[in-house]
């Protein structure tokens, strides 16, 4: 049975301000973004999503499925935006209490 896991992203103070991104770092988002993306229609990504600030307080998360915290980790660590240096993770495993199945991204369902 697998269990469920988030992983925290958080970008480094150089890349608050957004024209401090150079086409590298943003084909690194976009790779990102696919890895993610693959993994939502594999069944494995449950959410991701990041916040709006782009200062400290900011963050990205990503709520996953895994068999166990190895496996888990090894999925956040093949993340490219982790695997590649741009932004660092922090792993924990994390209990779903409730669910709204009427949510659909921008709004109800």
């Amino acid at each position: 049975m697998k269990q469920t896991y988030i992983y925290v992203l958080r970008l480094p103070e150089r890349l608050y301000e957004p024209e401090c991104w150079t086409v590298e770092e943003k084909n690194i988002v976009s790779l990102h973004f696919s890895y993610l993306q693959r993994n939502v229609d594999a069944g494995i990504v449950i959410l991701a999503g990041r916040t709006d600030q782009t200062d400290e307080t900011g963050f990205g998360i990503v709520i996953f499925l895994a068999k166990n915290e190895a496996e888990a980790e090894r999925f956040m660590n093949n993340d490219p935006a982790i695997s590649k240096d741009l932004m660092t993770g922090e792993l924990s495993s994390y209990r779903l209490a409730l669910f709204n199945d009427a949510f659909e991204v921008g709004g109800m369902k």
